[in-house]
């Protein structure tokens, strides 16, 4: 029973760890998403 409680604490943790780094406010993903935009319009902006 212990064991299992264990494991649930370290899930939860692990979880909340997750959502803080790759889902906050300035989380990865927003970082990647603007790094996306920013990369797509300087493309765009490129002369041949």
């Amino acid at each position: 029973m212990r064991g299992i409680l264990v494991s649930m604490l370290l899930l939860v943790a692990v979880m909340i760890c997750y959502q803080a780094v790759a889902e906050g406010d300035e989380g990865m993903k927003k970082q990647i998403d603007g790094a996306g935009s920013s990369i797509s319009s300087h493309i765009r902006e490129m002369n041949p």
